[in-house]
């Protein structure tokens, strides 16, 4: 948001901060949640370009379609290990992961 449009808000009695402030998340709950969003979209990523649709990819882990939808969308519902079984299925290697978790790989 740019600083005239936040100081706008603010004069209107707003108050302007992230989700974490307004959810008074701890940083190690940022750190978390920046996790599964980054090999959410990793695994989608690998997907397309694998060229394999979500159903192939559930088919190849032994989950459904939907599932895979639910994790490419980010859904707090889906286990870390489903995903990571899914990255690993897709030719992600291990220290490709680790590079992601570290914040040294991207995911698009």
């Amino acid at each position: 948001m740019d600083k005239k449009r936040q100081q706008q808000l603010e004069e209107k009695g707003f108050q302007v901060g992230s989700a974490a402030d307004f959810l008074k998340l701890s940083p190690e709950e940022v750190a978390y949640i920046d996790i599964r969003l980054d090999i959410s979209n990793m695994v989608k990523a690998q997907r397309a370009k694998k060229g394999w649709t979500q159903e192939q990819l559930a088919r190849s882990i032994g989950s459904s379609q939907s599932r895979i939808a639910k994790l490419e969308g980010g859904d707090p519902g889906i286990s870390m290990d489903l995903m990571i079984k899914a990255l690993l299925q897709l030719g992600t290697s291990k220290k490709q992961i680790g590079q992601l978790l570290e914040g040294e790989l991207e995911t698009a």
